[in-house]
């Protein structure tokens, strides 16, 4: 019998916070080698991603690799109107002074008032909690990034970024409202799937 997503999101939570400094920075670099060789992330100027505060894959070297490409980096902003995310760019300065303010939910975001719709970018790396073999992604709960990609159905690129535990075997009933990954990277294996 497969498990509930109260159950699943529960264990995988309980995985990552066992997860050690050294692990969590294993799993960090074996991700960012994969998106250097990644065609869709070679050719993407403007990316969207995510702070790291629950365990997710860390973020930090890949948005410095980002830089580096001189690629446009955009984190995520929680509009309190309609509960979707717009898109804030950040320079390097402001990412390396870590000027960003803390939202209600416990994760950081940049300091802005206004912010760009998701079709804007080419890219957008998403966290998860976990994803299907079919790239059916279950999030944190909130469904901030499911409402924000329902606005924009073709663009950006949705690439999912997770611990290789987080790749279930398990086939998630997907919702009506439920956004698919286009790919997912894990530090194991790299996955396209047919949206």
């Amino acid at each position: 019998m497969s498990e509930t997503f109260q159950t699943l999101r529960k264990k995988i939570r309980k995985q990552r916070r066992k997860l050690s400094t050294f692990q969590q920075k294993q799993s960090a670099t074996k991700v960012l080698h994969q998106l250097r060789e990644n065609a869709i992330f070679k050719q993407s100027h403007a990316i969207g991603i995510y702070l790291d505060a629950f365990g997710e894959i860390q973020t930090q070297a890949i948005i410095e690799h980002c830089f580096k490409q001189h690629k446009k980096v955009f984190l995520p902003l929680i509009c309190n109107m309609n509960q979707r995310l717009v898109w804030v760019e950040i320079s390097k300065q402001q990412y390396r002074n870590r000027r960003f303010a803390y939202h209600r939910l416990g994760m950081q975001q940049a300091m802005a008032t206004r912010g760009l719709h998701v079709s804007h970018l080419d890219l957008l790396i998403l966290p998860l909690l976990a994803c299907d073999t079919l790239g059916s992604r279950i999030g944190m709960g909130g469904g901030y990034y499911d409402r924000t990609l329902a606005s924009a159905p073709y663009r950006p690129y949705r690439l999912g970024i997770a611990h290789h535990f987080q790749l279930v075997q398990q086939t998630f009933i997907r919702q009506p409202w439920d956004q698919p990954l286009d790919a997912l990277i894990t530090p194991e294996t790299s996955l396209r799937f047919k949206r």
